[in-house]
C-alpha cells in the first residue's frame, strides 16, 4: 500500500508541473545540501535531548532515520508527538500508531497529514473526538474527485 496520494487535482497538477521543469530552472537550481552523516547524528542526538522543544525539532526533520521517528512516537511529551504527526515525512507505520494516540491534538494532526494511510483515516473517522471527525470529513471533501474550486 502506498502512503502517497493526492487530495486535490491542484496538488497533483502542482507536482506534475515541478517535474516538468528543467535542471536550469530557478526552482531546480535551489537545492538543499546533501544530507551528511554528521547531520543524521545531530538529528539522533536532538531526538534524545532532555528538552522537549529540541526533540520537537527532531520530530519535524525531513531527514531523520526511521528509528528516530519510531522512538519519538513513544515520547512522553505531547508536543513532540504533535510535531511528528504534522511531519509529511513521518513513515506510514508511525502515522498509523499516532492515529490511536491518547491526545486528541496528536490525532487531529494525523488526520490532516496528507500522507496518512487510508486505513488510519478510516480509523480516525470513528474517533471519539468531534474535532478529529470534523477534520477527517474536511479532508475527505478535498479529494481529487472533487472539482477544483468547489
Amino acid at each position: 500500500m502506498s502512503c502517497i496520494r493526492f487530495n486535490t487535482p491542484a496538488q497533483k497538477e502542482q507536482l506534475e508541473n515541478l517535474r516538468s521543469h528543467s535542471d536550469t530552472d530557478a526552482v531546480a537550481a535551489f537545492l538543499s545540501p546533501a544530507i551528511s552523516e554528521s547531520k543524521i547524528r545531530r538529528i539522533e542526538a536532538m531526538a534524545r535531548d532532555d528538552h522537549p522543544k529540541i526533540r520537537e525539532s527532531a520530530a519535524l526533520s525531513y531527514h531523520a532515520p526511521e528509528a528516530v521517528y519510531h522512538a519519538l512516537a513513544q515520547d512522553s511529551d505531547e508536543g513532540v508527538r504533535q510535531c511528528l504527526a504534522r511531519n509529511p515525512h513521518t513513515p506510514c507505520e508511525v502515522l498509523r500508531q499516532l492515529a490511536s494516540d491518547p491526545s486528541e491534538k496528536v490525532r487531529a494532526f494525523v488526520a490532516i497529514n496528507y500522507n496518512v494511510p487510508e486505513d488510519a483515516m478510516e480509523a480516525l473517522s470513528g474517533d471519539p473526538s468531534e474535532t478529529v471527525q470534523a477534520l477527517v470529513s474536511w479532508k475527505a471533501s478535498l479529494r481529487e474527485d472533487q472539482p477544483v474550486g468547489v
